[in-house]
């Protein structure tokens, strides 16, 4: 008897019980999911970043002074061309291995199995940035 009571309140539960089929529905539209959630979802992930877009000053600028500026920046490049050649003629070129001191700048030249290797060390800051001319 127990057992017909069982199997009748399984029959009778189980009878009404319904089931549905689940299913997956993208939310972003680039996955096939709706379009109309693009612009939450690009205001959501705007929201988000914290990175900005840096403006360009050469953007904004009208052609007189952007020839003004790239004017400029020959120059400046002319001259430092023109010292730089100055202070190494007056020690020889990068090939012999030593110390070179410019100002606040110690350069060191030497040879390695990777190539050419200067490194430039600033005394006034510590700075230090490494030169590598393959073979």
């Amino acid at each position: 008897m127990k057992y017909f009571y069982f199997f009748s309140f399984l029959f009778i539960v189980g009878g009404t019980m319904q089931a549905q089929q689940l299913t997956y529905k993208p939310i972003n539209p680039a996955f096939g999911g709706d379009t109309f959630n693009y612009q939450w979802l690009l205001s959501s992930a705007s929201a988000q970043n914290g990175h900005s877009a840096s403006s360009d000053s050469r953007d904004e600028q009208t052609e007189l002074e952007s020839f003004g500026d790239n004017l400029n920046r020959q120059i400046l490049s002319q001259l430092s061309r023109t010292l730089l050649n100055a202070q190494v003629e007056s020690i020889g070129d990068f090939t012999e291995e030593g110390t070179f001191t410019f100002g606040s700048l110690n350069v060191e030249v030497f040879e390695s199995t990777e190539g050419l290797v200067i490194n430039i060390l600033d005394t006034s800051t510590g700075e230090t940035t490494q030169v590598i001319v393959p073979n």
